[in-house]
């Protein structure tokens, strides 16, 4: 498809589509989690992803090799890949789907932050401070509630640094040679990295296998093929299409769709603060990438 200047109905609900998928992601992990070790889980993600990958790239006639400069920038990002994964499969193995998912996709706060200190040309505006305050204090709320049985630091605290990960990813894409790389092979270099370090960290952090069913087996499948490769795939896809800026904003629809998928497929009693904290970070999420109107 040809590139386009704007936002139109077609992309529009192919990325209201693509946030409910990921959505539905954070809740086929914590299932999956029944019967694989979390760690372990992403572990085994990431090695089938390498070969669905794989067979994408042969199929499409991607080309495998990486200009040496690109290769620290790619090391870097898969390790990024391995800790965001390792600390987000943990949270939500400890925690519920709602408290994870909001406190996870506060991601473009804290690289709105970082951005501002070091891209010049995207400095913090009126609307984007206003975004990062409400956001903020949504993040705030959601941590501060210490109330019903799933609730726990580790949990809240590991999804925070998951989502720190996240934005260290963009970042080193950014900012070394590995940005002139096919989004393919970005890809292929994360879950390349990360396979033999959450495999080889798993074992370390609790039992491997738990009780296997054929329900756990069908959501690693759905992460391997629908997620942690085609689905970023496609993600790329659509950032090579419509405008960044307009991509980004429908972020902010990925936590307010987990927190419903949570409350309605697994049951889980969302207190009132984590329904304003959702509100307060979809909201600030929205500021932070809204397109600043023209002046007429």
């Amino acid at each position: 498809m040809e590139r386009k200047d704007h936002m139109d109905a077609i992309g529009a609900a192919a990325l209201i589509a693509f946030a409910l998928h990921l959505a539905f992601n954070q809740v086929v992990i914590k299932v999956t989690a029944g019967g694989f070790g979390p760690v372990f889980q992403a572990g085994l993600r990431s090695v089938g992803a390498v070969l669905v990958l794989y067979l994408w790239m042969r199929l499409r006639g991607v080309s495998f090799s990486v200009p040496r400069a690109a290769r620290a920038g790619g090391i870097v990002s898969g390790l990024f890949f391995a800790l965001e994964f390792m600390c987000l499969f943990t949270a939500l193995d400890t925690t519920t789907v709602s408290r994870a998912s909001v406190i996870f996709y506060s991601m473009p706060v804290w690289l709105t932050l970082i951005a501002h200190v070091f891209f010049p040309g995207e400095r913090l505006t009126p609307a984007k401070i206003a975004g990062l305050l409400l956001a903020m204090a949504g993040v705030a709320i959601a941590l501060a509630d210490r109330g019903g049985g799933s609730v726990s630091w580790a949990g809240d605290l590991l999804a925070l640094t998951g989502a720190l990960c996240w934005a260290g990813i963009v970042v080193c894409v950014r900012i070394t040679p590995l940005s002139e790389v096919p989004p393919a092979q970005q890809l292929m270099f994360q879950v390349l990295v990360s396979a033999p370090i959450l495999l080889l960290l798993a074992p370390f952090l609790g039992p491997l296998l738990r009780d296997v069913q054929p329900i756990h087996i069908a959501g690693l499948l759905f992460q391997i093929v629908a997620i942690a490769s085609l689905g970023f795939l496609a993600w790329f896809w659509l950032m090579t299409i419509y405008p960044a800026s307009s991509v980004a904003s429908f972020s902010f629809l990925s936590p307010v769709f987990s927190v419903i998928l949570g409350w309605l497929l697994l049951s889980e009693d969302v207190a009132p603060s984590v329904w304003a904290a959702l509100v307060l970070v979809a909201s600030g999420i929205y500021l932070i990438n809204r397109k600043p109107r023209a002046l007429a």
